[in-house]
Order: structure tokens, then sequence, then C-alpha cells
């Protein structure tokens, strides 16, 4: 899915906004110089596709073959050192491009599984491993729980975009619409994050696990 130019351009502005939102996390809540901002904006924008390829073993992995996704998540951290504070007014529209670049990783990632041989399930395992894994790996390095697991609906939107992926292309829709299929596969994830993000969603928790004041300690709250 990749080799086609357009989703190619998406995947890669994705790679950047990840980046750019990771890194501009990582300046929040964790004291890091600049070597320490733009390695983890370059963690959470391309860690998730480097598990993926080792677990599909695809070596080496698509990051280190093609230049332009390093490239253009190291463009995000750098930025998010260099403006983080201002950047923080335009959090929303920073929002919006990770949201879409959760979409295009949920859904690339699983074409990619698919297309080395992984099974339906696996493929949309390793799609969501491809949009969440950057910045799980992130959050483990600044020593926090993964956001992913405790609160935002995040990974729920890409299992939903991974999943119609993989069963586009078990019903061979794929075939006949190509990139259009992704990319609807895509807006839907990022349609659920989205509506997510305006009403304030969590994925569904516990009873009683969490109260308010838990909530309200969350550094990304």
């Amino acid at each position: 899915m990749s080799d086609v130019p357009v989703l190619l351009v998406l995947d890669l502005l994705g790679t950047f906004a990840f980046a750019l939102n990771g890194a501009l996390v990582a300046v929040r809540v964790a004291r890091v110089d600049l070597v320490g901002v733009v390695t983890l904006g370059i963690i959470t924008g391309v860690g998730g596709g480097i598990v993926r390829d080792v677990l599909l073993d695809a070596l080496p992995p698509a990051s280190f073959r093609d230049g332009r996704y390093l490239a253009a998540a190291a463009a995000g951290g750098v930025l998010a050192f260099l403006f983080g504070r201002g950047l923080q007014r335009f959090q929303r529209p920073i929002d919006v491009l990770d949201a879409a670049g959760l979409g295009l990783f949920a859904v690339t990632g699983a074409g990619k599984a698919l297309a080395l041989g992984a099974g339906p399930a696996q493929a949309v395992i390793l799609g969501v491993v491809t949009a969440v894994g950057g910045g799980t790996m992130r959050d483990v390095l600044v020593r926090r729980v993964p956001v992913v697991l405790t609160s935002e609906l995040y990974a729920i939107p890409a299992l939903v975009g991974a999943t119609l992926a993989v069963l586009a292309a078990a019903g061979g829709v794929d075939e006949v619409l190509g990139a259009p299929a992704a990319l609807g596969a895509a807006l839907a994830c990022f349609a659920v994050r989205m509506v997510g993000l305006h009403y304030g969603l969590d994925a569904p928790r516990p009873p009683g696990a969490w109260d308010a004041g838990a909530r309200a300690d969350d550094p990304d709250r």
C-alpha cells in the first residue's frame, strides 16, 4: 500500500504528526534536552513500524530502508524542541494530524502484514501495533504507564481501521477499489478518534477502578 504515491505522502505526513505530538508530550512530562526530545519524537513516529517489521522478519525495517520516514520524524522532533510552547496553541490541528496518522498507520500496517503472509487476526494486531507502538515506547522511556492503556480512545479506533482494512482485503474489495478502500478504512479510524477527542471519551474501564482525582493527576489531562 505504501507504494501508492498518495498513500506514501499521507504516511509520511502521519509520521511527522506522530513525531511532533510525541515530542510535545515528552517536553511536557519529562525533563529532556534536544537529543531527548528529537529521539522521543523519532521513536513515536517510527517505533510502531519497526516493531511490526521485526515481528514480520521484514529486515531491515522500512524506516531504515527509506530515509524519508526518519527525516519526517526528526523534523517533527526538532520542530517540537524549537517551538514547543508556541505549538501548544495549535494542539487541536496537531491532534487532527495525529488522528489521520493513526488511521493510516493502522491500515498500512495491517496491509503490510497481509502482504507478508500473516493471517487476518495477526494482521489486525500488527496494524494496531504499528499505530500505537511508537507512543507506547515513548511513554515507557519517560517512565509512565502508556496513555493508550489508561486513557483516551486511541487503540480502539486503530482496531477499527485495521479490521476494516483486513475485511476489505479478505473480500477482495481492495483489489477493485485499491487506494480508496485503504483510505476508507483509515477514514473510519480517523472519525472514531475525532469523536473521542471531541467528546472526551475514554475506553471502558473496570467499575470503580479510577476516581475523578486519579484522572486529575494525569499529566495529559
